[in-house]
């Protein structure tokens, strides 16, 4: 029979190690704010899209290397289409992450490179640790003249969590 204080210290444990476990694996979900017309939050005019919301979006694959990883397959929604879903009517997207980084991108380039929310690389779903859970994808090998650039790399954004829409 466990005693009281075994049961304390095993709740204790659990919550500790199943709370780094969790941050670990922690889930996409991403909100946007700013210029955009259509809310899932209308007392803060934000939109946010759960990991379910992310994956029954249509899916797309680019093929790239980028500074931090050799030639791998990223697959996730395209941004342009969660651009239209909320109805954005800006410019520029200032892009926030998990650890307090951000980066402001043009809004023509979603449509423009087709740039996508990676949440997979190379059929791995990509967590806090390794890019994830969203990471900004361009096709940087499809346009390396345009896209192979310092400024270039500033814009590929991991640990996506936030996009303002100025």
């Amino acid at each position: 029979m466990l005693t009281t204080i075994t049961r304390y210290l095993i709740a204790l444990l659990f919550l500790l190690f199943g709370s780094r476990a969790q941050a670990q694996s922690h889930q996409a979900t991403l909100t946007f704010t700013g210029k955009i017309t259509a809310f899932t939050e209308y007392t803060t005019h934000s939109y946010s899209f759960t990991e379910r919301d992310l994956l029954a979006l249509p899916q797309h694959t680019i093929e790239t290397t980028t500074s931090w990883t050799p030639k791998s397959t990223f697959v996730g929604p395209r941004l342009a289409d969660l651009l239209e879903k909320i109805g954005a009517t800006g410019t520029m997207l200032e892009i926030h992450t998990l650890d307090e980084y951000t980066y402001s991108i043009p809004a023509s380039d979603a449509l423009r490179y087709d740039v996508i929310l990676a949440h997979t690389m190379n059929q791995h779903r990509l967590k806090v640790s390794d890019f994830g859970p969203l990471f900004v994808i361009y096709p940087r090998d499809k346009y390396p003249k345009e896209l192979n650039t310092p400024t270039t790399e500033a814009k590929f954004s991991w640990q996506v969590n936030g996009i303002v829409v100025q």
